[in-house]
């Protein structure tokens, strides 16, 4: 995947085929994304997914801010664990983008729904946990991603089980991640790194690891 991550966001609405050059996406992973685009329009009618007021610029606001990740991600790394996932974000995107083998948490049951149905229609093979993350046996993961889900403190608690040596953590967070990382233990030893976001100039990406 081509996306460079230290590009500047711009502020015009991203098109999908301005996506497909930026990520350098095949046509047809574009149109997977494009198929899971239309049913998140339409789902969206119905049950809360993602603020309605995103959709205008759903390709910047939910597709590449998922996919921004891609290029993060270790050269050998094979299973992803995405906690809270929601609509499928960042974890279905990245398995559109190819990431091997990818475990979608989600204990919200229409939330769950929808991610069964986005796997049908993208046929991609996720793999989905319609259960809280404190219930599930530990699944070892090479990397574990997260959008808009709990401050930090407490996310580490609550992927401590899904961490393996050398597994990293990234965490689409908001400008305040400063502040959540304050919060942590001084005792733990993780190696903290925060990057710009390529979607929205007020992102930040926590990138997380540790023993």
């Amino acid at each position: 995947m081509m996306l460079q991550v230290n590009e500047r966001p711009v502020s015009t609405r991203l098109t999908p085929e301005g996506f497909a050059r930026l990520a350098g996406v095949s046509r047809e992973t574009l149109e997977r994304l494009q198929a899971y685009v239309a049913l998140l329009s339409a789902w969206n009618r119905r049950i809360n997914l993602v603020s309605a007021n995103t959709l205008g610029d759903v390709w910047r606001r939910h597709i590449l801010d998922s996919a921004q990740l891609m290029p993060l991600l270790p050269e050998e790394a094979r299973v992803m664990v995405d906690i809270g996932s929601g609509a499928g974000l960042p974890g279905l995107i990245l398995a559109i983008l190819g990431v091997p083998e990818v475990h979608l948490v989600e204990s919200d049951q229409r939330k769950a729904a929808f991610l069964r149905e986005a796997q049908r229609v993208t046929d991609v093979p996720v793999v989905i946990h319609a259960q809280r993350a404190e219930r599930l046996p530990p699944i070892p993961a090479d990397v574990i991603v997260a959008r808009a889900v709990a401050p930090v403190d407490n996310l580490l608690l609550m992927v401590d089980k899904f961490r393996k040596p050398h597994t990293i953590c990234l965490f689409l967070k908001g400008r305040g991640v400063d502040e959540e990382l304050t919060h942590l233990p001084p005792a733990l030893q993780i190696k903290a790194r925060i990057l710009p976001s390529r979607s929205d100039p007020t992102g930040r990406i926590l990138r997380l690891e540790g023993p």
